[in-house]
């Protein structure tokens, strides 16, 4: 339901300057005595070149997303140009914005890209939470009223709209947009950072060169249908950037030159009729949102930020307020097929996609399908359904987006995976990049164990030789509490789909950890409750029978079902964890307060992997199995 205008701007909703403030036709009267409150105020309008006389008005502002990578390098000028087009649309003339204009906030956050396989990579998730709190700092402090977001990555767009929802004010987020594919110059293929992640274990020197040299041209977050593409398809599905502002290339000029006064036309109308984020971001939202990750072969990471989101919007528990496990792995398996052939399971890049219609095209043909609710409110002021007539889509070209009648591949691209090793139901496999190892929809493997990623990177480099055919490769401890951070493995998958593809081979791999949205095999992550936390996967041992059954969506180690062998190895694993201070000593070193934060504040996987001071409310029994009574909906029947 959309809220109106009703009531008072509180203090803080007026820059921490106001001792009373009343509301008279929508415009506010202020008055205060405080003269020190007041010359900042004055000192920052003069500078910004603003109205004197609009110090004590509510706040508007523009905030980006930066950090060591190339998907940060065009948020700077777009924000830089947003917050122009904003200051010459503040002040007191008529149709003007009646508002203070406050200067530019930047959160940061590490880059993915570089730091994977390295044990910097525990900081990538921690920015998710280190954006949160740095915009929610910036927002509540300085009382925003209005918020413009320019986003880049993968993290940092899930922290600022969580730092949104949390503030719960007029606000709206544009993507800063995806990097364009490069092209080997010697066979004229397209490339990208996937690519190059994937010759790691080659011994060719020169072709590896080639390919870092040449698969990252210009700027902008990853191409692919990886993470950052996943999140933006989301955030515009649930309603909190339009649809037509996420798949344009971040060198597009349509990003400098028409999308920021249609930003700021947008915002003025969530602020006039007082449109916060909680009145767009709700359970048929989310759902809706879901649905289309499902049906774009979105990135694992999309079932840590959901519950995130859904949290900051005030749903406590994802599962049970808005989409049971049950319910994900029934629409996954029978109702939402994957519509595009994207890498990093097809052929291309987002850029292909915005050439074909863009995103919208995507979202009207599961509206037209039946399967997405087109009557959730969005930030432009319409619903869903709304927004797609106005944008009027072109129809899919069926080769780079698929119909749903003839889709890419027939089931969605994620399902959720139960059983004696993932008793909270949290185990994600990316079925829409697994390229072989599935006999009847089952995989049956023999455990291949190591505490750590790096570890495993070492086996890797000096003897990849040991990795036989079906094994299953369980690296544990780098989870958000162990690790401390959840880190994602793309070096790791990239090195072992090379080698399976080297050698037709099949070699799993499941963690308690997280994978990039650009991995591809038979990879299976976020298996909690994690080992740290005394998970089954920190009981698994050398030569274990694993088994990975889709039939039943169950993940299975055959010799913890037997209940002795399970309490001997848990009374030995105990041992180890008295003997070092309740901290199993495979776990990761926290030595930075940041990441004694997250080892003190995390919780599961199924809760986001987020930092939460009431810890101890998600935290349940590793052997307690997560069900529910789901029944499908009529209309999924």
């Amino acid at each position: 339901m959309r809220s109106q205008v009703s009531g008072v701007f509180s203090a803080a909703g007026t820059a921490g300057n106001a001792i009373g403030v009343i509301m008279k036709n929508s415009s506010t009267v202020l008055i205060d005595r405080n003269p020190g409150r007041s010359s900042q105020s004055f000192g920052i309008a003069r500078e910004l070149g603003t109205d004197l006389e609009l110090i004590h008005e509510p706040s508007v502002g523009v905030v980006g997303n930066k950090g060591d990578s190339q998907c940060y390098l065009g948020v700077m000028r777009k924000v830089s140009i947003i917050h122009d087009a904003l200051r010459n649309r503040v002040g007191t003339g008529a149709g003007q914005l009646r508002m203070r204009l406050v200067q530019p906030e930047f959160t940061v956050a590490t880059s993915d890209g570089i730091r994977n396989g390295t044990k910097e990579m525990r900081y990538s998730l921690i920015g998710r939470e280190v954006t949160n709190d740095a915009l929610t700092e910036h927002l509540s402090a300085s009382g925003l009223e209005g918020i413009i977001a320019v986003v880049a990555c993968d993290k940092p767009p899930v922290g600022t709209l969580a730092a949104m929802l949390e503030h719960n004010r007029p606000a709206i987020i544009m993507s800063d947009g995806s990097i364009r594919p490069g092209v080997d110059s010697a066979t004229g293929e397209t490339i990208d950072l996937i690519t190059a992640y994937q010759l790691a274990g080659s011994e060719d020197e020169d072709l590896k060169r080639r390919i870092a040299r040449e698969a990252c041209p210009g700027f902008g977050s990853c191409g692919g249908m990886f993470t950052y593409n996943t999140m933006q398809t989301f955030i515009g599905v649930v309603g909190m950037e339009p649809l037509h502002m996420i798949s344009p290339a971040s060198q597009d000029i349509r990003r400098t030159n028409e999308f920021p006064d249609q930003l700021i036309d947008y915002l003025s109308g969530l602020i006039n009729k007082n449109i916060r984020p909680r009145d767009i971001v709700t359970r048929d939202s989310l759902r809706n949102a879901i649905i289309v990750a499902m049906s774009v072969g979105g990135s694992t990471n999309v079932l840590l930020h959901a519950p995130e989101l859904a949290r900051a919007a005030g749903y406590k528990d994802f599962s049970r307020d808005i989409m049971s496990p049950e319910e994900f792995n029934y629409l996954s398996e029978n109702v939402v097929p994957v519509v595009v052939n994207a890498r990093p399971f097809g052929d291309y890049s987002m850029v292909d996609i915005d050439s074909r219609g863009g995103i919208q095209v995507i979202v009207k043909e599961l509206l037209d399908a039946g399967l997405l609710n087109g009557n959730t409110l969005t930030c432009t002021d319409e619903t869903l359904a709304e927004q797609i007539d106005r944008l009027a889509p072109p129809k899919p070209d069926g080769h780079v987006i698929c119909t749903a009648k003839k889709p890419f591949k027939e089931t969605g691209g994620l399902r959720l995976l139960g059983g004696n090793l993932s008793p909270d139901f949290s185990a994600v496999l990316k079925l829409a990049g697994v390229e072989g190892g599935l006999e009847n929809n089952v995989f049956s493997g023999k455990a291949k164990v190591f505490n750590g990623e790096q570890e495993l990177l070492k086996a890797l480099d000096s003897s990849n030789d040991v990795f036989e055919n079906f094994d299953m490769v369980v690296v544990r401890y780098e989870g958000p509490f162990g690790a401390p951070g959840m880190p994602e493995m793309l070096d790791s998958t990239s090195r072992i789909t090379a080698l399976c593809r080297e050698k037709n081979i099949v070699v799993g791999l499941m963690t308690d950890g997280r994978f990039s949205g650009g991995s591809v095999g038979l990879v299976i992550g976020h298996v909690g409750p994690e080992a740290a936390a005394g998970g089954p996967i920190g009981l698994i041992e050398n030569g274990d029978d694993i088994t990975v059954d889709l039939n039943n969506n169950e993940l299975h180690c055959k010799q913890l079902a037997n209940e002795a062998v399970f309490e001997h190895r848990k009374l030995q694993w105990d041992r180890l964890v008295d003997c070092n201070k309740g901290i199993h000593p495979f776990a990761g070193e926290a030595n930075t307060r940041l990441l004694n934060r997250m080892r003190r504040s995390a919780v599961s996987a199924v809760y986001g992997a987020g930092m939460h001071p009431d810890r101890t409310v998600w935290v349940k029994d590793p052997r307690e199995a997560k069900r529910s009574n789901f029944e499908p909906h009529n209309k999924f029947k």
